[in-house]
């Protein structure tokens, strides 16, 4: 079940560019992260029936903008801010992908991040081609003035470039960004540019911008309905030696961001049980037996600013060591190239849900498979973002939210229907205001999104599943 990828032979033909030396190697002897995008690549292109010259013009890298642009400080001193944006493939358009604000940003790991873009929304058949974007900065070490400055200032140079655009290149956020800096990108593009579909140049948008109901747990949740699936197939469940159902599984996750916090949440609700939470500057251990409330440390988190020092867990330090307790399931949700050589073999977990941009090293990979570990693929375990990205696109496209059209419309129809039951079988009988307020609710833009998001997800599950029986 791992890492299939659905290639098409028919994407256009792609520059190649050459790879940098990267400097984010996890141990001797590992490869860096575009080397791991690329031995998976080449893992599934055995099994592609797209001939070689077709399988290395997926595999290339399109274009790759770098950009470095001054930015004057609020102490008056001027920065050199370090910038990129790699379109992977343009096989369709628009390209697709997030942009991150880290101080590890680099040329190399944004071009592995876009190539992931391509094969995920092949995947889950979102009609984008891949792409991604870095600033090489600490948001935590920059005010706010300062981070709208860098933000707005990348936009005006991608627009410069040509490098987004509602029909070029539609960004969203990633690690270090959010609502916020997707609201600025907006603003500045549509500034710089006259287009009625320019609030389709970004996703991830707050709703008073343009955005979606959904949008913020879709990753999350894309995540959970994956895990669902896996819990009630019994040969999936057999194979580990577990009973159906998340409830009573206990789970760690690493990472407890936007990804992180929502998976978790959905994972509690469904009865399961949180037993670590791994964060930088510190991790949470249950030892009440329960499993954290997943709420209570959200709420703790930001009244303080992070989860360390919660009074209803142990706090660790070191949280690396985290990932090796004994548990069910292991969910990292933070970055790549978590799970690798140096601790592959203390993993203790049964199942690893990939929902991290390669959060697994390849040859950990082998490592893991060698001890019966089951891993799920981060390109369809974490598409819920992109599945939804594509709905907000949509949404800002036609130039209505969705529901508007049909929402009473349905509501109506319904209480039709009931009218004429009560009329028909009810005996002088009427169902209570609160069961027909239920059964005539009509689909709302969030009903639309969670459908939309759910058969996208199970569909591609179950392609996924019977193409890993077969090969």
């Amino acid at each position: 079940m791992r890492r299939l990828l659905s290639l098409k032979p028919q994407w256009s033909a792609i520059a190649f560019f050459p790879r940098f030396k990267s400097s984010t190697c996890v141990a001797t002897g590992e490869p860096t992260f575009l080397e791991a995008v690329d031995i998976y690549f080449e893992k599934a292109a055995k099994l592609a029936a797209a001939t070689p010259d077709i399988l290395n013009q997926i595999k290339a890298c399109n274009n790759l903008l770098k950009l470095q642009f001054p930015l004057k400080r609020s102490d008056g001193t001027v920065q050199l801010i370090e910038a990129y944006r790699a379109q992977h493939s343009h096989h369709r358009l628009p390209v697709k992908g997030g942009i991150r604000m880290a101080p590890n940003v680099e040329a190399n790991e944004t071009m592995a991040l876009a190539a992931l873009m391509t094969f995920k929304c092949a995947l889950v058949d979102i009609p984008f081609g891949g792409a991604k974007g870095g600033i090489k900065v600490d948001p935590t070490k920059y005010c706010l003035l300062e981070k709208e400055a860098i933000v707005r200032r990348y936009t005006s140079e991608l627009v410069k470039k040509s490098f987004i655009g509602p029909a070029l290149d539609v960004p969203a956020p990633d690690y270090g960004t959010g609502p916020q800096e997707m609201a600025w990108i907006k603003d500045t593009y549509e500034q710089l540019r006259s287009d009625i579909n320019g609030s389709a140049c970004v996703t991830g948008k707050p709703l008073e911008e343009g955005g979606i109901h959904g949008r913020q747990e879709a990753t999350g949740l894309g995540v959970f309905y994956c895990l669902r699936e896996f819990f009630n197939s019994e040969d999936c469940v057999n194979s580990l030696g577990l009973n159906l159902g998340i409830k009573g599984k206990s789970f760690i996750i690493q990472g407890f961001g936007n990804v992180g916090r929502h998976t978790s949440t959905f994972v509690q609700e469904a009865g399961g049980r949180i037993i670590a939470i791994a964060e930088l500057g510190g991790g949470l251990v249950d030892e009440s037996g329960a499993g954290l409330d997943v709420g209570q440390v959200q709420r703790y988190q930001e009244q303080h600013g992070t989860i360390s020092g919660f009074p209803r867990a142990k706090t660790v330090l070191e949280t690396s060591s985290l990932l090796e307790l004994p548990c069910d399931v292991l969910i990292p949700a933070a970055l790549e190239s978590q799970i690798h050589t140096g601790n592959a073999a203390r993993i203790q977990a049964k199942l690893i849900v990939e929902a991290a941009n390669g959060p697994v090293t390849p040859p950990a990979e082998k490592l893991l498979e060698e001890k019966g570990i089951i891993i799920l693929p981060d390109l369809l375990l974490n598409a819920g973002g992109v599945t939804v990205s594509y709905f907000e696109w949509l949404k800002n496209l036609n130039h209505i939210h969705f529901g508007r059209m049909s929402r009473r419309m349905e509501e109506h129809g319904k209480k039709e229907l009931l009218n004429v039951l009560e009329h028909q079988f009810g005996n002088g009988n009427r169902l209570s205001e609160e069961v027909r307020k239920v059964l005539t609710k009509g689909n709302t833009e969030a009903d639309f999104v969670s459908s939309g998001l759910e058969e996208t997800m199970l569909v591609t599950w179950e392609k996924v599943k019977n193409t890993a029986k077969q090969r």
